[in-house]
């Protein structure tokens, strides 16, 4: 090896290239340099949009989980609807207060998955982001399902092609969040603001003609779908009333994962756009579930709560019926958008600890996780086909990891709060997602979090146990699937990493023969210095060659090949636009020009070969393309170096 004071020649350049203008810029927008990555932020009023929109959209199907539940009782056990509601409502207090305080504790975000890292140690972390994602994936079924059964409340013929238009209406918050967060949120926007608009209005009308006494029962409501009869109300039917009704409660901790994607002070916008949330959505469901049970609504599958509060409230055939389910509608479909955003966000963080795929750690030219928005919107779609678009078949499957999430996150807040409770004033502690500092309220805020776990880890219980035989039972397998399924790809990863390590490898400089070369290196592990060796066999005149796609990643190879390239020279080319092979090509060409009759240019790709066929679906291969793009240009030798990994 090289001592360290002879240092390897580094040459910055910045590649011009732009992406073509194909297709995908029509469909996607204009690539975004990573610079632009700051400017691509949202406020307090996108962000309601963004990240709300899956917490204030349960207030269109809460209520009737509830009437649901209630309903095996008989249509007088509906007058518990509106306490279980005010249970409901203080749990959302609860939670709310405490992830304001994870939001400023963890102002790069994470949620649940970084919290329970930091505080409780990365098994639960493997939990909670299990939990989180399988949450995710579950949002996007049930609100595109709940908003396709608003729809078919008001056309009924339209019921047969229930799972069609859902799947349909998938694919296009796919396309629409392909476009990027910012682009995503401005069109999500008006019919967000839309829905709260109309909202309020049939609220605000429907208790302005209760307390006038106009307020009628509802006309020829759908028949009560009941499953089992009980001859009175019992204990555990409102138990299990009321963890129905938490799906009010899913989508709170979605800004807490989301917190970079706010502008700057992000910490203190994204506190207040929780605030907002909860309130509106506090209200909102009150309300809803108060005039429910007033006109007499009944829970349906052909139609909904909501269609019938309206229509009660407004008639038929009033256009404000048809703006309030249209509203609702497009609500509940977009609520899928804060899947959609949290989803590749936190799959990303995921990824980055080498427990996902590092794919799904790459962004998109329009700065977006795509892969982790396409692996959202195929699972989900998934989901909606095997359990026929039904929100009453999927709401079982889904509040357990929510709240589980919700457990861990508090739990692991309250444990930091113990661990600042140990800081000196002035004495700061850095760990992996924070820093911690003395706070002389760290008592007060670990009470707060400790009872918002204590809460959800009843309400996570309750709900196990009450929707068990319906469907939770597949949550409680899921999970320590995906759990597992992280571990594989852990092991996977951090076993090569080992393999390729240069720690303790020692180098051995060999003479080099007569050729001109070009060594590709993405990154300086044990093939990158067996491949630099090999081209040191070909000739003298080597030139290793980066490109440059994050600067985290630039900095890195910089300092590696400072100690291990052997005093080769090493061109960085930077690529804004996070294009590998046009700049490389491009510099490719440059070098042919200065080509001296008779000379062969070598290309050395180095290349390490799992022990594993599938293990290669984890990682790109650079070589393949290359020699694709190069196969039929004359005076170039591609040659790859592997290094078989044991």
């Amino acid at each position: 090896m090289l001592p360290e004071d002879h240092p390897s020649p580094i040459i910055h350049r910045k590649a011009e290239q732009r992406p073509p203008r194909d297709w995908r810029t029509w469909l996607f927008g204009p690539p975004l340099r990573t610079a632009d990555a700051p400017h691509q932020t949202i406020g307090k009023f996108i962000g309601l949009a963004v990240f709300a929109s899956d917490a204030l959209s349960s207030t269109a199907y809460a209520s009737q989980e509830i009437l649901f539940i209630l309903a095996a009782a008989g249509s007088a056990a509906f007058g518990y609807v509106f306490p279980i509601s005010l249970v409901i409502v203080g749990l959302l207090a609860i939670v709310a207060l405490s992830y304001e305080q994870t939001i400023h504790a963890y102002p790069d975000g994470g949620g649940s998955y970084i919290v329970s890292r930091d505080n409780l140690g990365q098994s639960f972390a493997l939990v909670a982001g299990a939990a989180l994602l399988t949450d995710y994936i579950l949002t996007v079924a049930v609100s595109i399902s709940s908003g396709v059964a608003q729809i078919v409340s008001a056309f009924p013929q339209l019921f047969e092609y229930r799972v069609l238009l859902a799947v349909g209406f998938v694919w296009f918050m796919t396309l629409i969040n392909l476009r990027g967060v910012k682009e995503s949120g401005a069109i999500f926007a008006v019919p967000t603001y839309f829905f709260l608009a109309t909202m309020f209005i049939t609220v605000g009308s429907g208790l302005y003609k209760y307390l006038t006494g106009a307020l009628g029962q509802v006309i020829d409501p759908p028949e009560i779908e009941v499953t089992q009869t009980l001859v009175t109300v019992t204990p555990f039917l409102l138990l299990h009333a009321f963890s129905s009704g938490t799906a009010a409660l899913t989508g709170i901790e979605a800004i807490s994962d989301g917190i970079t994607a706010f502008k700057e002070p992000r910490s203190r916008n994204a506190g207040i756009t929780l605030i907002w949330m909860a309130s509106i959505l506090s209200t909102l469901f009150l309300g809803i579930s108060f005039l429910t049970g007033k006109i007499g609504a009944t829970p349906s599958e052909v139609e909904t709560v909501i269609s019938q509060l309206s229509r009660t409230v407004f008639g038929r055939e009033s256009a404000w019926y048809l703006l309030g389910i249209s509203a609702t509608t497009v609500i509940l479909i977009m609520a899928a958008n804060t899947a959609f955003a949290d989803f590749p966000r936190l799959s990303s963080i995921v990824a980055r600890d080498r427990f996902l795929p590092r794919q799904l750690f790459l962004r998109s030219g329009r700065l977006v996780f795509s892969y982790g928005i396409v692996t959202l919107a195929l699972v989900a779609s998934l989901l909606i086909v095997v359990f026929q678009a039904s929100v009453n078949r999927l709401i079982p499957l889904y509040a357990v990891g929510v709240f589980m999430s919700f457990t861990l996150s508090q739990a692991g807040m309250a444990r930091r709060w113990r661990k600042i409770g140990h800081l000196r004033p002035g004495e700061t502690l850095k760990e992996r997602g924070s820093t911690l500092k003395h706070d002389p309220k760290w008592a007060v805020k670990m009470v707060i979090n400790g009872f918002g776990a204590l809460c959800t880890f009843v309400v996570m219980l309750i709900f196990a146990a009450t929707k068990f035989v319906h469907g939770a039972w597949v949550v409680l397998i899921l999970i320590p699937t995906v759990v597992a399924f992280f571990l594989i790809v852990n092991r996977h990863y951090t076993t090569l990493a080992r393999r390729l390590s240069l720690e303790n490898f020692p180098g051995q400089p060999l003479r080099p023969g007569r050729h001109r070369v070009l060594l590709l290196v993405s990154t300086v592990h044990r093939g990158t210095w067996q491949a630099l060796n090999y081209a040191r066999r070909l000739s003298e005149d080597v030139t290793a060659v980066h490109v440059g796609l994050e600067p985290e990643e630039v900095e890195k190879v910089r300092q590696k090949w400072q100690i291990w390239g052997e005093g080769v020279r090493l061109v960085i080319l930077e690529s804004p636009y996070r294009l590998l092979m046009e700049p490389l090509l491009n510099y490719i060409e440059e070098v042919l020009t200065l080509q001296e009759p008779g000379e062969t240019l070598t290309i050395v790709v180095p290349q390490f070969v799992p022990s594993k066929k599938w293990h290669e679906l984890l990682h790109t291969n650079t070589a393949d393309a290359l020699r694709e793009r190069l196969l039929s240009r004359p005076g170039i030798v591609i040659t790859e170096v592997p290094y078989q990994v044991p």
